[in-house]
């Protein structure tokens, strides 16, 4: 008689894989991807239960098309639960709807909770799947000990062994299916990124002028400090102009090439500045060693519809952070660390051994300040990376580590002595007190070249409404991406040319990461960082004098959102305490008042540690939790011009994650409120798959974006 063929997967030429051969070939993945944070054993556990399920008749039915579906991730997870195995347990358990919640022994059998699923086995309601037995014996799998009197190491732990069996699976499965392995043809190694560097910084040297000169010095500065420091938590601080976005990423690479790390990651705070950091990366290093990941990137689609092999490759990448170079953004990166989803945790693994960069460090999310010092904490004490705040404006967030890590030291990379720092100094602020839109875009007239940021929305539609003639422009995030880019681009255009004008009101979105550099700045009054955000935009290379490079603070007409008024309250502190504003001390000052008035509780909004010490592994509840931007918005489409042409795509019934994708850069996010007031005035049209189209144009302008003032007339901005 013959013996009895398990399979896995069947692929549509007909080719058979068995349940043994992808539980070795799993196996064999997860305990290497595993291997990068000392798990090999456990990574080998993970991939070698994980479809233990399949031995059932119950599963071989279905896989030849006649049979229900049926559960077979709870089997490999009972078999590890049974030898104590719990992190191995939960990452199997997900392995395809997501790691669950921990939930009770009480738990009934029908629930979803991990409990109610070994209750569910322990009664003998899975399919009997007792053959695996002759086919193979789990391994035996070693913890690391610092895993056994801390809960929260182990849900990270979890989350990590979960990407690298999710990651493992899904690769197996598709260059079988497939029928071939991915092919490594154009990897770039961290030492080919490193010369690459080299000779983009060759030309720098000999500095041609002083403040070149300094900038030379920060640099070297860091990439000693990457040759010299084993991985571990980094500062760097240094003031704007300073040249900190080469400079961390030669430090990264240098640590990357003597330390043998694996690839550098990019933390960036808006999607509206990851752009211009990813086109810079490229330009140093090649565009095939940087992955940009975020919402807004377009993928490239062939004649038929499929994707090019070029487009598949990053699609690949996209989902498993397999590039030497990473730039996202900090919504991406957190809601990730603290996601249950297949999708968003395949990636995870490949942080380990990796040089973290937070770009503009003070922008860390303050209501979710405590879980995310915390898992950048975990990354560095047990995954082997590096991180790096990376700001002019340092958070002071020294004492938050010590609590969650006392061993770990916070080394600055680049110290610098008072002097050093003062001859950055490029500006002279100026406070006036109240003014009009009016006032100030009278003020704003009266010169050829200005920048204006305001706290809302609103607030930059009045302003600019208010200038009249050539060379004015307005920036916001109720224009579309590519909208945005493009006034970008004629802005840095104009700036250029010494005899044209050029006059900006924008939001903060250009606050940080722009390039941009005006003779002259006004800041409505803000938190500290944002101030200081906004002057680095102010006679940016030093070509003028500070005394006549002039930031004016002032108060705007009208009263600040909430959401402001804490970092408003700590700013004032530090500008009437301060003469020197821009001070080290100063800012140092505003931080520790910003992080009192807001307090403990505020750092930790929705309560995300308080909840993982108290309950089971409640990985479900953690995620549904965990999202930055609190407040929902519905994306509109806007058909403009090339929008045009994909929203037609999407209204002639086209899905593709590529399509989505490209439309990004032509959707503007509104909030619940807004939308209802576009609907009522008749102005969107909501399509089958769910999404919104602006059907009346008159409402996007080509100077300020998507306007609400529907029906009545009455703005609706918030």
């Amino acid at each position: 008689m013959a013996k009895q063929e398990f399979l896995a997967h069947i692929a549509e030429d007909g080719r058979r894989q068995t349940v043994l051969e992808h539980l070795e070939r799993t196996a064999k993945l997860c305990a290497a991807f595993a291997a990068t944070f000392g798990a090999a054993e456990q990574g080998a556990l993970s991939g070698g239960s994980h479809d233990i399920g399949k031995y059932s008749g119950g599963f071989q039915r279905r896989i030849m098309g006649n049979g229900p579906k049926l559960d077979h991730a709870t089997a490999g997870a009972y078999e590890c639960a049974q030898i104590q195995q719990i992190f191995a347990a939960f990452a199997v358990s997900g392995h395809h709807g997501g790691l669950p919640d921990g939930g009770g022994k009480g738990d009934h059998w029908e629930e979803g909770t991990f409990c109610a699923r070994m209750n569910r086995a322990r009664k003998g309601k899975l399919a009997d799947y007792s053959e695996w037995k002759k086919e193979l014996t789990l391994p035996s799998a070693t913890l690391p000990e610092y895993l056994k009197n801390d809960p929260l190491a182990g849900m990270f732990f979890t989350r990590m062994l979960f990407s690298c069996l999710v990651d493992a699976d899904y690769t197996d499965t598709e260059e079988f299916m497939n029928g071939r392995v991915r092919s490594l043809d154009g990897e770039v190694s961290v030492e080919q990124l490193w010369k690459r560097l080299e000779q983009h910084i060759s030309g720098w040297f000999p500095p041609k002028n002083d403040l070149n000169n300094r900038r030379c010095a920060i640099l070297k500065q860091c990439i000693a400090a990457g040759e010299k420091y084993a991985p571990g938590l980094f500062t760097l601080t240094v003031p704007t102009g300073g040249g900190k976005t080469v400079s961390s990423l030669a430090f990264a690479l240098a640590q990357a090439r003597t330390k043998g790390m694996r690839r550098v990651v990019y933390v960036i705070p808006y999607t509206s500045i990851i752009e211009q950091t990813a086109d810079k990366f490229r330009e140093i290093l090649g565009p095939e060693a940087v992955l940009e990941h975020h919402s807004g990137v377009p993928v490239e689609i062939g004649e038929n519809g499929e994707l090019t092999s070029e487009a598949e490759r990053l699609a690949w990448a996209t989902e498993t952070w397999d590039k030497p170079v990473i730039v996202t953004t900090a919504v991406r990166f957190f809601e990730s660390l603290f996601s249950n989803k297949t999708s968003q945790c395949r990636k995870l693994h490949n942080l380990a051994q990796s040089v973290i960069v937070f770009d503009e460090a003070q922008m860390l999310p303050l209501s979710y300040l405590r879980p995310c010092v915390w898992a950048i904490a975990q990354l560095v004490q047990h995954y082997g990376a590096s991180a790096v705040l990376c700001t002019a404006t340092q958070p002071a967030l020294d004492s938050l580590f010590r609590e969650f890590a006392p061993d770990l030291i916070m080394k600055e990379l680049c110290p610098m002595e008072a002097e050093s720092w003062d001859a950055f100094r490029r500006v002279t602020f100026r406070q006036v007190g109240k003014l009009t839109w009016a006032a100030l875009a009278e003020e704003m007239q009266a010169k050829e070249r200005v920048l204006c940021v305001v706290n809302t929305r609103k607030a930059a539609r009045e302003v600019f409404q208010h200038l009249e003639g050539d060379g004015n422009f307005h920036l916001s995030t109720r224009m579309y991406p590519a909208h945005r880019r493009a006034v970008l681009e004629e802005v840095c255009w104009r700036l250029k040319k010494t005899h044209l004008p050029c006059r900006v009101v924008s939001t903060s979105l250009i606050e940080a990461g722009v390039d941009v550099n005006f003779p002259a700045v006004f800041r409505e009054e803000a938190g500290l960082d944002s101030i200081l955000q906004a002057a680095g935009r102010c006679n940016r290379e030093g070509c003028d004098s500070p005394e006549d490079s002039i930031v004016t603070i002032f108060k705007g007409e009208d009263k600040p959102p909430k959401l402001f008024e804490t970092a408003i309250g700590a700013g004032q502190m530090a500008m009437s305490k301060y003469k020197d504003i821009a001070s080290r001390e100063a800012i140092h000052a505003y931080f520790h008042e910003l992080l009192d008035l807001k307090g403990r509780e505020s750092q930790d909004a929705q309560h995300i540690l308080p909840l993982m010490e108290q309950e089971f592994f409640p990985f479900r509840t953690i995620s549904e939790r965990f999202h930055l931007i609190d407040n929902p918005t519905e994306t509109v489409y806007i058909p403009i011009g090339e929008g045009a042409k994909l929203v037609t795509r999407l209204q002639n019934k086209e899905r593709s994650r590529d399509l989505y994708r490209q439309l990004g850069q032509y959707g503007v996010s509104i909030y619940q409120q807004d939308l209802e007031a576009l609907n009522r005035a008749g102005a969107i049209e909501q399509l089958e798959d769910g999404s919104f189209l602006l059907t009346d144009l008159s409402l996007y302008s080509k100077e300020a974006g998507l306007s609400i003032e529907v029906d009545s007339g009455k703005g609706l901005f918030i």
